[in-house]
């Protein structure tokens, strides 16, 4: 039987967090997003009481996604219930590179390990009703999307998703190749056409069972120039 009386202060405050937060937002909050609700400013402050609350078999988390918390059981009810400020802007995160020009390996980025260490603060407008824990973002090298207002060095917003339209700008795995690019999408029955946004390069043709969709961009933040 699970026994709040042994927790701190601060963890039952967590717990209460992770409740009230997943009840008003539909999805549980961040690690920094509970270091602002209980008044932490170090997220390695919050993740050590979170992983004393999965010890203690209060909570489950995944290491794997991204606000991966979930509470083994409702928190008893109290009277002062904690107040939850909603951010002013979503923290993304950044999980790497992605090439935009002919695709090149990328040793490690398969796109499926957030680091919280790494995030990216983006106003809400620009996801709509996307749910948070489903957007990455990532950092573009190469100019083969540059008719599509996406240069060297700007950082793109994707929902992540494995199915795309045709037309769609998506981050794709090449399986055969262990390589990564940023194109447009069209299925052409019997092969994928990856399309680049400039003329002066070729589309890639990749058979159908050898290209994973790994995300579709949403939105575009421009790297100043210098």
């Amino acid at each position: 039987m699970l026994n709040y009386d042994r927790l701190t202060d601060k963890q039952r405050a967590i717990l209460r967090v992770i409740q009230e937060w997943v009840a008003q937002n539909g999805y549980p909050p961040t690690i920094r997003d509970i270091g602002e609700a209980v008044g932490i400013s170090s997220t390695s402050v919050v993740n050590y009481n979170l992983n004393k609350l999965v010890d203690a078999g209060f909570v489950t988390r995944s290491k794997t996604v991204a606000r991966g918390l979930q509470l083994v059981t409702p928190m008893p009810l109290e009277k002062t219930p904690v107040r939850i400020e909603r951010a002013e802007f979503l923290q993304v995160p950044m999980l790497g590179n992605i090439v935009a020009g002919l695709p090149v390996p990328i040793p490690g980025d398969d796109m499926q390990y957030p680091d919280e260490d790494a995030l990216l603060s983006i106003p809400p407008s620009l996801v709509g009703n996307v749910d948070p824990s489903q957007i990455f973002a990532l950092k573009v090298s190469g100019y083969s999307m540059i008719d599509a207002m996406i240069n060297d060095g700007d950082t793109v917003i994707l929902k992540k998703q494995e199915t795309a339209r045709n037309g769609e700008m998506v981050a794709v795995w090449i399986l055969d190749r262990g390589e990564t690019t940023l194109k447009h999408f069209y299925d052409e029955g019997n092969r994928i056409r990856l399309q680049p946004a400039n003329p002066t390069m070729e589309p890639i043709y990749v058979d159908k069972d050898k290209v994973q969709i790994q995300g579709k961009v949403l939105a575009v933040f421009r790297r100043l120039s210098n």
